[in-house]
């Protein structure tokens, strides 16, 4: 039985290629992908019998579990599946992969397809928009401004709906949640075209965060290599890969400014800063829209979530968030505004209440701000069911109340649930929702619509032959291998990295051999190629026999008898990796965890190959910070990876082995203990802050039982080579505001290894009409040095990087002093003042 097996189930709605991979590895293990994507699963539990095989899996979309019964012969296989959505059925397989429906689609859609279409004009575009306008009823409008599943599955609560078939064939639908089987987006489109009552084509949605079917690596592992133009490239290769399916309009980039590390989506966002986080939100919209919107190879991308989601109290999910004008215009607005310069298309509401009104219904945010001030003229989409949660949350009486609230805001889609449809007939004809309402949401979807070119030609986004060709091509492999290597963040190192190929290494831990490295927020068919650490290590040239490997044990459970075979294996090695961290479960949407260090037994199985005292280094998979404090303390070595992607393994020991020199930085703190979230190093000051001469004082903001500071702060990262750094010099001590103030640094590679380095300039600005923060991230530099070599940085600060929003309620930069620091991380830095005037 071991080896790669496939086999096809088909419904009326579905048709699944499921392939199973079968391997020995400290016991029978098994991996279990299917195509089109369909759900992340995690294998539980694997029993062999002679060649039969049974399994349990699950996945968090469902609590149904995943049964799995195979018998195998030598080529082929008999059985019964039973999953979620579909239920039991009898299979049979074979050995092997087997052929992909995409390959059946070619001759299908090819008499469909037309050889070039003419890029409309605004003109033209406004004109067909007008008269298509003066032909539709109310319901078609509604219809428009509605959106379906493709799909039994599920991206939140279960919707009651008629079947998509249905509601696209009697025009209730404008646009297609989850449809990532381009057989399925050509029946749809083709149903839509040839059914509905105006023709009218769909826009097919999905959350490409990370990439669709090569996948990069989570996007707060991305923003750690600080590398914009390889962030953008990702995006724009993720682009490539999903519009091939038929994919138009992405629910993505995710911007919000997240410093509580117990949300769980932290994971999708770029941390805890607004200034790197604007210029990561703007690569991402450039990679996804490319030049033109009306290239086949670019997505619709959507800015979420408007706004301050990433404020949510105790960390939790869907909670609510209590934050000031200053905060939300200094803080979480930069990068939604940095997104909308890049001309993204697309908006999409935040679940959280701001100032008491859920923001799915509040006119101050999405029609003031948004529209108004900000000049947003695209589309704006609610998240899933926040529109039916305006009622819930308690804002409104009733669902016609809640339809109305959303629509007054601006709302132009409603995701998935049905209110606008079935609530505002009424409320257009007793007037209380004016038809122009609805006219002005249908002109910003048509118009795009129009823009992407799906207006003249349905279905030019789907193209099986390019998914062929794109998908998991060896070239965007190489680009995700080397986005991984430089999103890993060296935490520590006594010196015992890098490894030597020579010496006998036992990879212990859940996450040696786990090919659960994709993350959450992924929809790749290719689960079952990411290359896994043990593999990356094997194909690193490392003699077989100097490779040890033990699970040791899950990642929440136990193995019976794992841990003593991990000890035992552990004690013939001359270095230990110990792979432990997250499941990609545990983080992204609702996955806020009130607890984040590493599961008890993960706990157990460290501290047991500790007390050998080999020389050990912790590699770490997971989806943001962790309490890492007691590892800090007892292992030589920390290796931050987060979920890096299809080659994640190989990036991992690209590392390890010294091949690659890590030169990643934080984008959010660690802390030393829960207790300190949120925690971010652009505080304000407090009028009792903490130094070093009051430290032992008892009335001063401070903890009792662990340090204000972070145990690894923003834009930290380690090398393996060193970096010196001289005092900063200025061009001058007085800036006017017509003027740039010169600010340069000499870094020097002091140690033994080329390296690359992040250099980082902070100001502070030292008092205002409102309180400022310690330090705020104004620019910064990666350069390249050999072994002593010396580089001079420079910046250049104006008026314009000293702005804020003041208490005058306006944007601007005031008199007064200023300091600027330089240095390696937000806590280690050299210091210089200066004065606007």
């Amino acid at each position: 039985m071991i080896g790669i097996w496939n086999c096809k189930v088909i419904t009326n709605q579905l048709k699944l290629k499921i392939v199973f991979n079968v391997e020995e590895n400290d016991g029978i293990k098994l991996a279990m992908s299917v195509e089109p994507y369909w759900m992340p699963i995690e294998i539980v539990e694997v029993k062999a019998e002679g060649d039969r095989l049974t399994a349990v899996g699950q996945t968090k979309y469902s609590p149904e579990p995943i049964l799995i019964e195979l018998q195998f012969a030598k080529d082929t296989f008999t059985g019964k599946l039973k999953l979620p959505f579909v239920g039991e059925k009898e299979v049979q397989g074979e050995r092997g992969k087997g052929s992909s429906f995409t390959e059946e689609l070619i001759a299908i859609v090819a008499p469909y397809r037309k050889d070039r279409i003419a890029q409309r004009t605004d003109e033209e575009i406004h004109g067909e928009i007008e008269s298509l306008l003066g032909r539709m009823s109310i319901q078609d409008k509604l219809g428009q401004m509605s959106q379906c599943i493709a799909s039994n599955f599920s991206f939140g609560a279960y919707v009651a709906s008629a079947p998509p078939e249905q509601l696209v064939a009697e025009g209730k639908v404008g646009s297609i949640l989850g449809a990532f089987d381009s057989s399925r987006v050509f029946v749809l489109q083709k149903t839509a075209v040839e059914q509905s009552p105006h023709k009218i084509p769909l826009l097919f949605n999905a959350d490409i965060i990370h990439g669709h079917q090569t996948i990069f690596p989570v996007p707060l592992g991305w923003s750690c290599s600080w590398d914009l133009e390889a962030i953008k490239q990702a995006c724009a290769i993720a682009s490539k890969e999903a519009t091939a399916s038929g994919i138009t309009y992405n629910h993505g980039p995710m911007v919000d400014v997240t410093r509580d590390a117990r949300w769980g989506r932290v994971v999708e966002g770029a941390g805890e800063d607004p200034y790197l986080g604007s210029l990561i939100a703007k690569a991402q919209v450039e990679g996804f829209q490319g030049d033109s919107l009306f290239s086949e190879e670019t997505l619709i991308a959507c800015l979420k979530h408007f706004i301050a989601y990433g404020a949510a109290e105790s960390g939790r999910d869907y909670n609510t968030v209590d934050i000031s004008e200053g905060t939300l215009r200094n803080v979480y607005l930069p990068p939604f505004q940095a997104g909308l310069e890049a001309g993204a298309g697309s908006v999409m509401n935040a679940f959280n209440i701001y100032q008491g009104v859920p923001v799915a219904g509040s006119s101050y945010l999405l029609k003031d701000i948004l529209r108004d001030e900000l000049g947003f003229d695209g589309m704006l989409i609610s998240d899933y069911g926040s529109i039916d949660e305006i009622q819930i949350h308690g804002a409104a009486k009733d669902a016609e109340g809640a339809a109305k609230m959303a629509i007054d805001a601006t709302m132009d889609i409603e995701m998935v649930t049905r209110l606008y449809y079935d609530r505002l007939p009424r409320l257009v004809e007793e007037g209380v929702v004016k038809e122009a309402q609805l006219d002005a949401a249908v002109r910003r979807i048509l118009t795009y619509k129009f823009k992407i070119g799906i207006m003249d030609d349905p279905y030019r986004y789907i193209r099986p032959e390019k998914e062929i060709e794109y998908h998991f091509h060896s070239d965007h492999l190489k680009k995700s291998r080397e986005l991984a290597q430089k999103s890993i963040v060296l935490l520590k190192n006594n010196g015992v990295l890098p490894l030597t190929r020579k010496k006998k290494i036992a990879v212990i831990g859940p996450f040696a051999a786990s090919k659960d490295l994709l993350g959450p927020w992924q929809f790749s068919k290719y689960g079952n190629d990411t290359v896994t650490l043990l593999q990356g290590l094997m194909e690193s040239g490392i003699d077989p026999e100097n490779l040890l490997y033990a699970e040791g044990c899950g990642v929440n459970s136990s193995i019976e008898g794992g841990m003593d075979r991990a000890v035992a294996l552990a004690q013939n090695a001359d270095v230990v990796i110990l792979a432990l961290g997250e499941n990609s479960a545990m983080s992204g949407e609702a996955a806020s965890r009130a607890d984040i260090t590493l599961p008890d037994v993960q706990q157990q199985l460290a501290e047991a190959i500790v007390n050998l005292g080999k020389p050990t280094i912790m590699v770490l998979t997971n989806g943001r910070p962790l309490v890492l404090d007691w590892f800090d303390r007892h292992v030589d070595a920390i290796v931050e990876t987060w979920f890096l992607g299809s080659q994640a393994g190989n990036a991992i020991a690209d590392v390890l082995l010294g091949d690659y020199n890590p030169s990643g930085k934080l984008t959010m703190c660690f802390p030393h203990k829960v207790g300190q979230s949120p925690l971010y190093y652009n505080h304000f000051n407090t009028g009792r802050p903490r130094n070093e001469a009051n430290k032992s004082r008892k009335f001063v903001s401070k903890y009792l039982d662990t340090p204000n500071e972070p145990l690894y702060p923003f834009g930290y990262g380690l090398s393996y080579t060193t970096f010196t750094y001289s005092d900063i010099q200025l061009d001058k001590v007085q800036l006017s505001r017509t003027d740039k103030l010169n600010i340069s640094v000499i870094v020097t590679n002091t140690g033994d290894y080329a390296g690359e380095e992040i250099v980082q300039l902070y100001i502070q600005d030292l008092y205002g009409s409102t309180v400022r923060p310690v330090k705020e991230l104004k620019g910064f530099e990666k350069i390249e040095l050999k072994p002593g070599e010396s580089s001079e940085v420079q910046f250049t600060i104006t008026e314009e990087d000293l702005k804020f929003y003041t208490a005058n309620r306006r944007y601007e930069a005031e008199a007064g002093d200023f300091k600027v620091y330089v240095g390696p991380s937000s806590q280690v830095v050299k210091e210089a003042s200066f004065e606007l005037i």
